[in-house]
């Protein structure tokens, strides 16, 4: 069971506001499966309108107790008509997730997520008595080492500078 939703897309790839049929249909085929789904992720938006319901709240009760809602959209006035934007309802044992400004979020998760990554990348190349260590034949170091002794090792980026080969010799390449 699928909607065409071709047509709810502007010539700029954005979600276009649509007729009240075309959400009453989208809501009859939700309704319809509603009940056997544990995790819901609503994201439907207009940019600059109300973001439109497509979930109800007689759909939400349908819902086995433990399920969850993540309204995407809640900043917008959400998909769910249960949503209340900022916060976390529980209705019939369902609770509905109404975050707010999302993307302020995803900037803190990364840096940890890449200092994370850097600090277990510099303790790989460190040898047991905290020296600094290229070891060559390692798969990680080979392939992430661009200079070494001031000159390009990495083949790849060799070519793309037009390096020449004995470069490539340093590295054992």
């Amino acid at each position: 069971m699928e909607l065409e939703a071709g047509a709810a897309e502007d010539k700029g790839g954005y979600a276009k506001a649509m007729g009240e049929e075309f959400y009453r249909k989208q809501r009859e085929l939700l309704s319809k499966v509603m009940k056997e789904q544990d995790i819901v992720v609503s994201t439907a938006a207009v940019p600059g309108k109300r973001a439109p319901i497509l979930i109800t709240a007689d759909m939400v009760r349908v819902m086995a107790p433990g399920s969850v809602i993540v309204d995407v959209a809640a900043e917008r006035g959400g998909n769910c008509e249960l949503t209340k934007p900022g916060e976390t309802v529980v209705e019939n044992g369902v609770s509905i997730l109404g975050p707010l400004n999302l993307p302020s979020t995803i900037p803190f998760h990364a840096s940890q997520m890449y200092s994370r990554n850097l600090a277990t990348f510099l303790k790989h190349l460190l040898t047991k008595e905290g020296v600094l260590q290229f070891q060559m034949e390692d798969e990680i170091t080979r392939e992430t080492l661009v200079t070494h002794q001031g000159k390009v090792v990495h083949p790849r980026v060799s070519e793309l500078l037009g390096a020449s080969p004995e470069n490539l010799a340093i590295a054992g390449r």
